[in-house]
């Protein structure tokens, strides 16, 4: 038995890595494609662009290994039921369930495999890439992320932002201005910042404090423009979805979110994901087996494959729309995130019931 299941383990993993191959050659070159259109000359040039495409590959591993795993375990299963390998499997003695059981032996560096790269790999290589791009687009603003919140130094002022929202406007706002000789001028304190057009923003809730040879004033307002070289491109690269964070660090923000009393719902729905996400592999491996039990009956290898990518792009895009819609709608987290691999694990027990009674 060990034997067989290193053998299927071997046909298994090479099918996968040829899918996984073939999708991000694809997600690759679109990236390519997209970055060249905004390429510019003498700054953004061409080894930006190829440095950030590799940047986005492993971010593009992590959420294309259900689908890969799903078309790369047709794609063999089918292949061995096609030259009846499977069937002498089968004939061996080899039970459904010790099929499944060998399945999930060999998911299992898989599972590993995708937590590790979704954890520690995908999120600094995501924002490693932001930060090329934004590096190389713009040489006004500098920018750095503390404890205290975003740090931006936009000509002879000091920004520090507390939180960019997801419509990229500021809350809670310091800017520190400068004169030439480096002696600081004023503070303005605001609750909000919106942005206007190229260049301007305006600021609600303000207070400014002035320094000057005759001594310190305070002025308040309801609100003041404010003209600076940031802009919602430069800021989105600082606004980290949650999608891309690291499964402790939603953790630690929804806690942080629960004790200041702040809707959470959104991100302990990606925390759950990214804990479920590793799973949604052993279910991929449940549902592709059925596919090489019927293959005699439903067609040839092209046909399962297509199948395979379709139901791996059902699972993918109903998973995001399921949780926005969890999201929306104050769902209970949980559910909103396991749901469709609940749905899908269900789908495949079904299956492998109805082609074992056929």
């Amino acid at each position: 038995m060990n034997i067989l299941t290193r053998y299927l383990g071997r046909e298994i993993y090479l099918s996968i890595a040829l899918v996984f191959a073939a999708l991000i050659a694809l997600f690759a070159f679109l990236d390519l494609i997209h970055e060249l259109n905004v390429m510019e000359q003498d700054k953004y040039h061409l080894g930006y662009v190829l440095l950030f495409v590799a940047l986005t590959i492993p971010g593009h591993v992590y959420e294309l290994f259900p689908v890969a795993v799903l078309v790369g375990t047709i794609f063999a299963l089918v292949q061995l039921a096609a030259s009846s390998e499977l069937t002498v499997y089968r004939a061996s003695g080899a039970s459904l369930w010790q099929m499944m059981s060998a399945l999930f032996k060999i998911a299992l560096p898989l599972v590993i495999l995708s937590f590790v790269c979704g954890e520690l790999i995908a999120p600094p290589s995501e924002r490693m890439a932001q930060q090329l791009r934004l590096k190389a687009q713009n040489t006004q603003v500098l920018l750095k992320e503390f404890r205290s919140g975003v740090w931006a130094k936009d000509e002879r002022s000091f920004v520090n932002v507390k939180s960019v929202m997801p419509d990229t406007s500021l809350m809670n706002i310091d800017i520190y201005r400068f004169d030439e000789t480096y002696h600081l001028q004023a503070i303005t304190n605001a609750k909000r910042a919106n942005f206007i057009e190229q260049g301007r923003w305006q600021l609600e809730d303000v207070l400014e404090t002035r320094f000057d040879k005759k001594g310190v004033s305070i002025n308040a307002s309801p609100s003041q423009e404010w003209r600076s070289a940031l802009n919602p491109n430069i800021l989105s690269v600082l606004l980290v979805v949650p999608e891309q964070m690291s499964a402790f660090n939603l953790y630690q923000y929804t806690s942080h979110l629960r004790d200041n009393h702040q809707k959470s719902a959104r991100y302990e729905i990606a925390m759950w994901n990214k804990l479920v996400y590793p799973v949604a592999l052993l279910v991929m491996m449940v549902l592709a087996l059925p596919f090489a039990l019927y293959h005699r009956r439903a067609g040839g290898i092209s046909a399962m494959v297509f199948m395979g990518i379709v139901l791996g792009l059902v699972f993918h895009f109903a998973g995001r729309l399921f949780a926005s819609l969890g999201a929306l709608n104050d769902w209970q987290p949980f559910i909103s995130a396991t749901a469709m691999t609940g749905l899908f694990l269900l789908l495949g027990m079904v299956m492998l019931w109805w082609t074992e009674r056929r």
